[in-house]
């Protein structure tokens, strides 16, 4: 590196429920501080301590968490006052030299492109896919009105963008935006394998996400019930949105499958450690992800995965270590019927091929050189890293 430099992360919020985009942003600032940069985040927080995800470590990054506030009347609009003002303080008193924003549509990401125009700071953009169609159709009405009256400007005064994976940089290309994209996606810590795995008497499928309709829970209860493997169950971990879980909920009766699907609600921390642990099986049926930090997850806890094509997990099939199917119930239940019939031994086995996969691919360390590259080269002080496209 050719000298220490000062970047700023801003993001929505750091809830648990959230989202993985969350968790990635925090790792990579960490990461980003070991490699010995000065990295400060700026965050709205409208949760309790406890329902945040785990912070930086403070030697490492300095973390600014700004309380929400409600508006009166019928709107209940949150927002935070100081927002905007923290991140011009910042910015001047630590010399920031980029703004690396996370998120898209909020206040609080239009302050951050605000504040770099007019203090003339380079600006990163981080959509964590939500340029993607899928996700631009969702509240589709209120993206339109933010669009135009703040969101395109913003938009187009990024320096650069950060896409987790090939298919998000294409989203950003088809929309007609030319700036330069690092394709870097997000990284994975290594979980301990120091308990033994053991082979259960009645198998794990393991779903662990939002349960919200662009996850494809209804396209996997139709899916399982073409397959209706013995012994198996299904657990679905995770915050309810839109009231989705209704709507499964109902799906699952529908196909008689009440005894087999498991709703635990949320999970963070140890209980979600202890899921992948006594998994048999991790599945994300997702129509569209930008990366599914879950995937990586579960293949840490060398845990085989089947997810489909709306996510950018080809690697599963060529690493041999999973299911990468298309998007819909019939193919799903395919690599189903497939996964459920190998031996305890044959999953272990494809389980450790994964592990294997994510270690030498998505390591904090590698994930953040490639960004302090990205940086470098932004600021012209490093040559174009391989992972910048431009147009």
């Amino acid at each position: 590196m050719s000298r220490k430099l000062n970047i700023l992360h801003t993001l929505a919020g750091l809830k648990n429920t959230a989202g993985g985009s969350r968790h990635a942003t925090t790792s990579l600032c960490e990461a980003l501080g070991k490699q010995g940069l000065n990295v400060h985040i700026i965050s709205q927080d409208d949760a309790p301590q406890d329902d945040l995800c785990v912070l930086p470590d403070p030697k490492h990054v300095k973390t600014h968490l700004l309380k929400l506030r409600l508006t009166y009347g019928n709107f209940q609009l949150y927002y935070t006052p100081y927002f905007s003002r923290t991140v011009q303080a910042v910015c001047k008193k630590q010399a920031i030299q980029i703004i690396h924003d996370n998120g898209m549509w909020l206040p609080c990401n239009h302050s951050s492109a605000s504040i770099a125009r007019d203090l003339r700071i380079p600006l990163v953009i981080h959509p964590h896919g939500m340029l993607n169609s899928n996700a631009m159709n969702f509240h589709a009405w209120k993206k339109r009105i933010a669009w135009k009256i703040y969101q395109r400007r913003d938009i187009e005064s990024a320096k650069l963008f950060v896409a987790s994976s090939e298919p998000e940089a294409e989203s950003i290309r088809q929309i007609g935006f030319n700036q330069p994209i690092a394709i870097i996606p997000h990284g994975i810590s290594l979980p301990s394998l120091d308990v033994k795995r053991k082979d259960n008497k009645i198998h794990k499928a393991i779903f662990l996400s939002r349960i919200h309709p662009i996850k494809g829970l209804l396209n996997l209860v139709l899916a399982w019930s073409k397959v209706r493997p013995s012994n198996w169950e299904v657990i679905i971990a995770g915050p309810d949105e839109e009231n989705h879980r209704s709507e499964v909920e109902k799906a699952i009766a529908r196909e008689r499958l009440s005894d087999t699907f498991i709703f635990v609600g949320p999970a963070y921390g140890s209980e979600k450690k202890e899921l992948y642990r006594k998994a048999d099986l991790f599945i994300l049926p997702s129509l569209s992800e930008n990366f599914g930090l879950v995937i990586a997850e579960a293949l840490s806890y060398e845990v085989p995965v089947i997810t489909t094509h709306g996510t950018p997990w080809q690697g599963l099939r060529t690493n041999k270590c999973g299911w990468w199917v298309q998007v819909g119930a019939q193919s799903l239940a395919q690599a189903i019927q497939e996964a459920v019939t190998l031996s305890d031994k044959e999953r272990h086995e494809m389980g450790k091929r994964g592990r294997n996969f994510v270690a030498n691919e998505f390591s904090w360390e590698l994930v953040a050189g490639k960004m302090v590259s990205v940086y470098e080269w932004l600021l012209g002080i490093g040559p174009k890293p391989s992972c910048v496209v431009e147009n």
